[in-house]
């Protein structure tokens, strides 16, 4: 029985292993799709905070700047480790707190879960995301060396190589400290938000999930995907920064994580951290999101999963 097979096959219980891989696959083939797609607009906000001077024309002049100088084959630069890498990153963090939100709501009961629905989703977020990250951050690591330097590999696996070669192990998780500090809170601003303006659309509309079509809770999702997005790129927006001048070569000059972290923000200056590529990140985030929730939905209903939703049990049925 191949892969496919499998997770296409029917759960006897809705919230079964089969549940959990189903919510992982669908997971990281939304983070895949959408992180490879903003490849280009990654690459020119990656290379607008590591080099502001030089780009300095914004989100469209960048775009131009970069397929001017480079040729246009310079915006994919980095596609096989974003592809790759969030595709791992997807499997556990969207299975992780599909994993983490059920198992709350089997230990704390319907009616306490539902009181509590803000801080599960914020702690499944947390955990799943932290777990999710440590798989990730060797393969952010090639890819923000290659997009800060065209020249250094050839692909995932010689960017893989030549990264061990030159500096260990090490090379691969000097990025966790901000990875951590970008991408935890990201998440759990992500889910957070995402369930609450849901959750308020079903309730404008009168509807509960199970009341309404495939293709209208996927509307649900794309929009509240949005408003997730932009509110995830605002919260994580410093550390994102960090994060790509960090791995650049001789950022932050020697010496241990911290200090190089404190030397870059010492450098670049707290409002530069915060707002230097913010509108371009809000643009590809708020896309991306929207574009993760509606495909994950729709994986799951291909896959003959129904999507958890949170249940208030004293409502009238």
């Amino acid at each position: 029985m191949t892969v496919g097979n499998v997770l296409l096959a029917p759960s006897p219980n809705n919230h079964d292993l089969m549940y959990y891989l189903k919510g992982a696959a669908a997971g990281g083939i939304c983070c895949s799709i959408t992180h490879g797609a903003l490849c280009p607009v990654d690459v020119v906000k990656t290379r607008v905070q590591l080099d502001p001077v030089k780009y300095n024309k914004g989100l469209v002049g960048g775009f131009r700047q970069i397929v001017a100088e480079e040729g246009a084959g310079a915006l994919a630069t980095g596609l096989g480790a974003t592809a790759a890498g969030y595709f791992v990153q997807g499997w556990f963090k969207f299975g992780g707190v599909e994993f983490f939100k059920i198992k709350a709501v089997e230990n704390m009961g319907e009616e306490k879960a539902w009181e509590s629905k803000t801080s599960i989703y914020l702690a499944s977020a947390a955990a799943a995301e932290t777990i999710a990250d440590v798989f990730l951050c060797p393969l952010e690591a090639v890819r923000i060396r290659s997009v800060s330097d065209p020249e250094f590999c050839d692909g995932l696996a010689d960017g893989f190589a030549k990264m061990f070669k030159a500096e260990g192990i090490g090379g691969f998780y000097a990025g966790i400290g901000p990875i951590l500090a970008k991408q935890v809170p990201y998440t759990m601003t992500k889910f957070a938000v995402q369930g609450a303006a849901a959750e308020s659309m079903y309730g404008a509309m009168g509807k509960k999930p199970s009341d309404l079509s495939n293709g209208a809770n996927i509307s649900v999702s794309l929009a509240s995907g949005v408003i997730a997005g932009v509110a995830s790129a605002i919260i994580s927006h410093p550390a994102d920064t960090l994060l790509s001048k960090v791995n650049k070569a001789g950022a932050g000059g020697d010496g241990p994580m911290m200090k190089r972290l404190a030397n870059i923000a010492k450098e670049v200056g707290f409002v530069n951290l915060c707002t230097v590529g913010l509108l371009p990140r809000c643009v590809m985030i708020g896309t991306l999101t929207a574009g993760q929730f509606g495909i994950f939905d729709t994986v799951m209903n291909a896959l003959g999963a129904s999507k958890f939703h949170f249940h208030n049990p004293n409502e009238e049925h």
